[in-house]
Order: structure tokens, then sequence, then C-alpha cells
């Protein structure tokens, strides 16, 4: 165990004929009692420093351990969230494929139904066609024919002539 100052302090020496100068020696054990209190000051005072870095270290391990495993809850978190968005990302764009495809194929039907219906109406240009050309042609017969001729020809004169064809008399002014 070691000595304190009060061990050095209550030391007694055994006197001899011509032994040491006593005050010297008291002398001596005071400056060492003061520098061995000033040690265990020191002492004391380093141990409480050593103990508050302690601590203090206790603390900022327990911080760096805490902010390491938010760091972990965060880099797992943002990963979470990364492949949230890349599943919600394949799912809109599955969605937007089948709307694509619905588009396309409403698209492709109404084609269809307009190409039908353009049909239909050039058919029914051509009959439409067909019978004017009749009806021009048949038109064009009335006024070649020789009641249109006499018609002509004798403007001065009132005659009434038959028609051959459907029995009815015209008279000309």
């Amino acid at each position: 165990m070691p000595l304190t100052p009060l061990d050095i302090h209550n030391k007694e020496f055994s006197r001899g004929f011509r032994g040491y100068d006593e005050d010297e020696v008291n002398d001596f054990l005071d400056q060492i009692i003061k520098d061995y209190e000033a040690l265990i000051r020191e002492k004391k005072d380093l141990e409480q420093k050593v103990k508050s870095s302690e601590e203090k270290l206790s603390h900022f391990s327990n911080i760096e351990t805490t902010l390491n495993k938010s760091i972990l809850v965060a880099q797992e978190t943002a990963e979470e969230v990364k492949q949230n968005a890349k599943k919600e990302a394949k799912l809109i764009v599955m969605e937007a494929k089948k709307n694509a495809d619905r588009i396309i194929n409403e698209a492709l039907e109404k084609s269809r139904k307009v190409t039908i219906n353009i049909e239909e109406l050039k058919k029914e240009a051509n009959v439409y066609r067909t019978r004017f050309q009749m009806l021009i042609e048949a038109q064009l017969e009335l006024l070649k024919s020789e009641d249109w001729k006499n018609l002509a020809a004798s403007p001065d004169h009132e005659s009434e002539t038959a028609d051959q064809d459907n029995g009815v008399i015209k008279t000309q002014a």
C-alpha cells in the first residue's frame, strides 16, 4: 500500500550518536510531504479528468452507435422507397401499355368503321351518279326528240300535234 502524506509526517526515526541533523531531516520530510500531497492531488485531478473523458467517450460512442444505426435505418428506408418507386413505375408503365393498347384497338375499330362508311358512301355515290346520268340521258333524249324539233320549226302559229308515245295533244303558241 502506498504511503500517504500523514505516514511521512508521522514517521519517526531512531536516534543514534552523531545521526542526521534533525532540522534538515524535518525540512526535507516537509518538502517531501508537500510534493507528495501535490502529486496525490494531481493524481486525483487526472483520475477525475480520465473519468470525465471516459464518460464523454462513452457518451460519444453511444451517439456514434445511434448515428450508425440511424444511417443504416435511413439507408434501408431509402432502399425500400427506391424499390417501391420501381414497383410503382412498373405498374404505371404496365397500365400505360394497357391504355395504349386499348386506345390503339379503339382507333383501329374506328378506322375500320370509317373505312366501311367510306366504301358505303362510294357505292351510294356511284348509284346516285348512275341514276343522275340516266336521268340526264333521258332528258337529252327528250330534247332530241321530234316534238322539240317541231316546236322549234314553227314558232309563229299555234298547232296541235298528237304525241304518238303517250297520246297527249299539245298546243303550241
